[in-house]
C-alpha cells in the first residue's frame, strides 16, 4: 500500500476514534444504551450517492432511522435484498414511516436519460427508463437537459413509492395499522428536502389490480 493511500485509510481509524470519543464526552452512557437495541420509527430508501446521508441530512440520531441505499433509490419488486429490509423494518422494528429520497444531479437518473452503455448497471437503469417512459409527454416538454433530469428525479420517486404500496408486506401492515409512505428529494446544492407530498397510507390509494385479498 503506498505511503498516500494509507495515510487516506488511517484517516477513517482516526475519524472513528475521534467520532468514540466525542460521543462518550457528550453522554458516558451512549454506547452502552445503543448496544441495549434499535426501535427507528423511520425507514429510509436513499441513494447511494456518497452526498446524501441519511441521518446528516435529517439531522437524526443513530438509532432513530433504518436505513437502506441502492442506485437511484429504486423499489423493484424482484429485489430481495431491499423487501428483505422492508419486511424487516415493518415487522421486526414497527417502523411507522417509510421514506423513498432521492436527489437532485442523481448520476442514475442522468444515466438513464441517455443510450450510452455503461455496463451491469443498465440492467438496474431500465427501471428509470421505464419511468421515463410512462411520463415520456411531461419529460421531452422540458428542454433544459438538467430541469429535466431533475423532473425524472421527482418522478423516479414517485413511482418508488407507488411500488412500495403495490408490496404485500406493506398492505398486510395497513390491515392492522398505520404505517406511512413518503416520498423525498434532496438538494444537494441547498441542504433542503422537498416533501413531494406522495404520502400512501392505505391500499385505496393503488390500483385495484396491485390489491392483495388480505383477511
Amino acid at each position: 500500500m503506498s505511503e498516500q493511500m494509507e495515510e487516506s485509510y488511517k484517516r477513517l481509524i482516526d475519524g472513528n476514534r475521534l467520532f468514540s470519543m466525542s460521543k462518550k464526552i457528550d453522554d458516558p452512557e451512549y454506547f452502552k444504551k445503543l448496544s441495549l437495541g434499535q426501535k427507528p420509527d423511520y425507514l429510509w430508501i436513499g441513494c447511494s450517492d456518497s452526498r446524501v446521508p441519511a441521518n446528516e441530512v435529517t439531522n437524526t440520531e443513530s438509532g432513530e432511522m433504518f436505513v437502506h441505499r441502492n442506485i437511484a433509490n429504486l423499489v423493484v419488486h424482484t429485489d430481495l435484498n431491499l423487501l428483505s429490509v422492508v419486511e424487516y423494518a415493518v415487522n421486526v422494528l414497527g417502523v411507522k414511516h417509510i421514506i423513498v429520497c432521492g436527489h437532485y444531479g442523481c448520476g442514475g437518473i442522468r444515466a438513464s436519460l441517455g443510450n450510452e452503455i455503461h455496463g451491469f448497471v443498465d440492467n438496474w437503469l431500465r427501471n428509470i427508463k421505464d419511468v421515463y417512459l410512462k411520463h415520456q409527454a411531461d419529460l421531452e416538454a422540458i428542454s433544459d437537459f438538467d430541469k429535466r433530469a431533475d423532473r425524472l428525479t421527482e418522478f423516479n420517486v414517485i413511482e418508488q413509492v407507488r411500488n412500495l404500496a403495490k408490496t404485500g408486506i406493506v398492505q398486510q401492515a395497513w390491515k392492522t395499522r398505520e404505517l406511512h409512505l413518503h416520498g423525498w428529494v434532496y438538494g444537494i446544492n441547498s441542504g433542503l428536502i422537498t416533501d413531494l407530498s406522495v404520502i400512501h397510507d392505505g391500499s385505496e390509494d393503488i390500483d385495484p389490480i396491485y390489491r392483495f385479498n388480505l383477511k
